[in-house]
C-alpha cells in the first residue's frame, strides 16, 4: 500500500523535516502518526498524496512510484486518496450536497451515480437532513463530517487525516472517530496525524511516533507517549 525508503525532506530555508524515513503500511491498516509540534508529522503525511516531494529517497503508493510520477497524473493518483484537514476546507457558497458531489463531478461521474453515492455517504455521516445547508449553517463537527463524506465519496483505498479533531470539542471528536472506525472497517486504510492522547490511548491502533524528522517508535496497539 505505502512504502517509504530512506526518505529525506529539506526545505529551501535549510530546515530538515524528514531524516531517513523507512515505513511500510498495508492495505486496511489504521495508523496514528504522533509526535511533538515540528516533529515532521504533517510533512510525512503530505508526502503520501504528493503535496510534498522528497529531497531524497523513494515513495510508492499502490505500486506507483511518486518520485517518477508526472504532474499531469497526480490528480489521478489522488482519486484513490481521501484527505481530511483540521480546518475542513469546504467551499463556502456550495451546499453540503454540492460540496460532496463536486468530488465526483470533476471525474465526470453520471448525475444518477452522483446522487446515489452522495446520499450514501451523507447517511454514513448522519447528515442527510442537512444536504441543502451551506457550511456556515453547520456546527464545526457537522462541517468535519461533510469533509469526511467528501473524502470518501469516490471510495478511496486510503484516507489521510491531519488533526481531524483538533478544532472540535471532546464529544464531537468521539463522534468523528466512530465514523473513521466505520470507514476503516469497510476496508479503507486510514493514516491520522493527531495530538489527542486520549483518542490514541482509548482507540488502540498502530502508532508511529515521529521526532526530529525520524521514526523512533512504531508499535501495534501503541500509546501516545507524550505529555499534552
Amino acid at each position: 500500500m505505502i512504502e517509504m525508503k530512506d526518505v529525506y525532506k529539506t526545505y529551501p530555508n535549510g530546515v530538515t523535516a524528514l531524516n531517513g524515513i523507512n515505513l511500510s503500511i498495508d492495505q486496511g491498516e489504521f495508523v496514528y502518526v504522533v509526535g511533538p509540534s515540528g516533529a515532521g508529522k504533517s510533512t510525512l503525511i503530505s508526502m503520501m498524496f504528493r503535496e510534498e516531494k522528497p529531497t531524497k529517497g523513494s515513495i510508492a503508493i499502490n505500486g506507483i512510484q511518486l518520485n517518477k510520477l508526472k504532474e499531469r497524473k497526480v490528480p489521478h493518483l489522488r482519486r484513490d486518496i481521501g484527505v481530511v484537514f483540521q480546518d475542513f476546507k469546504l467551499l463556502p457558497r456550495l451546499t453540503v450536497y454540492e460540496n460532496i458531489a463536486f468530488a465526483l463531478e470533476v471525474i465526470e461521474e453520471s448525475p444518477k451515480n452522483i446522487r446515489r453515492r452522495v446520499m450514501e455517504v451523507l447517511d454514513l455521516v448522519k447528515l442527510k437532513n442537512k444536504a441543502r445547508h451551506i457550511p456556515d449553517e453547520l456546527s464545526g463537527g457537522e462541517q468535519q463530517r461533510v469533509s469526511i463524506a467528501r473524502a470518501i465519496v469516490n471510495r478511496p483505498k486510503m484516507m489521510i487525516a491531519d488533526e481531524p479533531t483538533g478544532n472540535l470539542d471532546p464529544e464531537t471528536s468521539w463522534e468523528i472517530m466512530r465514523i473513521f472506525e466505520e470507514i476503516n472497517a469497510r476496508g479503507t486504510t486510514i493514516i491520522m496525524a493527531t495530538h489527542s492522547k486520549e483518542i490514541v490511548n482509548t482507540i488502540k491502533k498502530r502508532v508511529i511516533a515521529v521526532e526530529n524528522g525520524r521514526i523512533f517508535r512504531d508499535e501495534e496497539r501503541g500509546e501516545y507517549g507524550y505529555e499534552v
